[in-house]
């Protein structure tokens, strides 16, 4: 089969897409800045509308522009979640959607299911411990605070199922997304735990299952006029982004683990067997037969974003003053709770901590400070893995954060443990691109698509120093965590 593939992600902060040809070679990319709604402290959402659809519009017609009239021959798409974006009955959103982990607004929700359904039972069956992470306390959550809304609602979407009912007029959830909808998911049986769900989310119905890698519809007549794609075009069912974006890397086999710096830092292991812990997710794979050990950090960029606003100067500029800084930024360490923290610890009331500050200590070190430190929790969430059964035989770090291999060169010395860089930065979009070739039955080789671009090895003398600091990291947030929970506390009253 021959023609284009087009893939398009809808992230935090941005969407991005991307066109290649059958053999993975991009021909042009694409991509919509965004804004992030906070009504509320711990609220995270976006409109699905003038955000998630909006960009798709602009990316698809700017690509569908660059094929110069070349057939295309699939699209897949993906975006953030686990998302709750309920909608009434003609697919039109109720309200914003509800975003992943980083919105802590269903703590009370949590608490109770987990004490109707019991702790053991949830992690036994759908492989996850409730948390922010987790759909089903955001469904209850709608539920006790906004009734009417949860009365009409007629379809549960995330961001890329949203956009593929768009297309197709299908109600499909990938297994993945769905694995992400705890406890409304059975994970060794594939299928929606049915009674579990009638308690969380009585009177919705829920969508059809498929997997990343199927093709689910076609592209209507309605949605060929508004997006300028050809009618007909296939579409597969979609996922979330971290998985799309492993998948543009080759983590699909056992002991592939992906390392994403981004807004949010994200690591993925691919198991060919669950293993559930209570510190990790554990998912359905993108692939059938697959699964995932799964960690998540609340805030990384951001950090690093928070910094630059109150400091000043660009990136550039703050990653030269960072890399003049030796390790160990001169005595700072810091607790990258900014938000909460979601893997291992599960505490949406932790709080960010930068320990030794003194007045000799500048914007250079404390910019250092804040990779140094989510670095430390990379490695907790690798020993985690380990402790879990996981095996991290392969890592490939990708996202913006890999640019200069300044953060990659700390984060591979702080956990011991080399990193493969990818060719190609594209992300989620391409690995959208992948399954759309997977989907239409193309055989796809990713040491064509993406072969590495170069490995980042361990400084032994670094690492030795990062040990001491790892151990004072460890020891930091129990030492912090009732002064971070009574400030936690005081900000929300505020």
């Amino acid at each position: 089969m021959t023609g284009l593939l087009l893939g398009i992600d809808i992230g935090t902060s941005s969407s991005k897409g991307v066109l290649t040809d059958a053999s993975g070679h991009v021909l042009a990319t694409a991509t919509r800045p965004h804004e992030t709604s906070t009504p509320h402290p711990g609220w995270f959402e976006h409109d699905a509308d003038t955000v998630w659809w909006a960009d798709f519009l602009a990316i698809a017609r700017e690509l569908v522009d660059a094929a110069d009239g070349r057939a295309l021959a699939g699209l897949a798409v993906s975006g953030i979640g686990p998302v709750l974006l309920p909608a009434d009955a003609t697919g039109k959103p109720l309200r914003p959607g509800i975003l992943y982990g980083i919105d802590t607004r269903s703590g009370p929700q949590i608490t109770s299911i987990t004490s109707e359904l019991g702790a053991e039972a949830i992690l036994e069956r759908g492989g996850t411990p409730l948390s922010s992470q987790a759909v089903g306390p955001k469904i209850r959550w709608l539920a006790e605070n906004d009734p009417g809304v949860y009365e009409r609602t007629e379809f549960l979407f995330m961001a890329s199922s949203y956009l593929v009912h768009h297309l197709t007029g299908r109600y499909v959830l990938d297994h993945h997304s769905a694995s992400q909808c705890d406890p409304l998911y059975d994970l060794r049986e594939a299928d929606w735990a049915h009674d579990w769900a009638a308690r969380v989310a009585p009177g919705w119905t829920l969508p059809e299952l498929a997997w990343p890698t199927e093709v689910i519809g076609t592209v209507t007549a309605a949605a060929a006029a508004e997006t300028g794609l050809p009618q007909g075009l296939p579409v597969t069912a979609g996922t979330v982004d971290a998985w799309a974006e492993a998948t543009s890397v080759g983590v699909t086999g056992p002991g592939d683990t992906m390392v994403m710096y981004g807004t949010t830092m994200f690591l993925i292991q691919v198991l060919a067997d669950p293993k559930p812990h209570p510190g990790l997710w554990t998912t359905r794979g993108a692939f059938p037969g697959t699964y995932n050990l799964a960690a998540g950090m609340a805030t990384s960029g951001a950090i690093t974003d928070w910094l630059r606003k109150l400091v000043g100067g660009d990136f550039a500029t703050l990653v030269g003053e960072a890399a003049q800084v030796p390790a160990g930024s001169r005595g700072l360490l810091l607790l990258p709770y900014f938000a909460g923290e979601r893997t291992p610890i599960f505490d949406a009331d932790a709080r960010g901590v930068i320990a030794g500050l003194t007045l000799g200590h500048g914007r250079g070190e404390l910019y250092r400070a804040a990779l140094e430190g989510v670095a430390y929790g990379v490695r907790h969430n690798l020993e985690v893995m380990r402790e879990s059964g996981g095996a991290a035989r392969r890592l490939v770090a990708v996202g913006g954060g890999t640019q200069g291999d300044l953060w990659t060169q700390i984060a591979t010395d702080v956990t011991g443990t080399a990193q493969q860089v990818p060719t190609h930065t594209v992300g989620a979009a391409l690995g959208d691109a992948v399954l759309a070739a997977t989907a239409i039955g193309l055989d796809v080789d990713m040491s064509a698509w993406n072969p590495p671009s170069h490995e980042v090895t361990v400084d032994d003398e670094a690492a030795a120093r990062y040990d001491q600091f790892y151990r004072h990291y460890r020891d930091l947030y129990p030492a912090t965590m009732d002064t971070a929970h009574f400030l936690a506390e005081q900000q929300r009253n505020a």
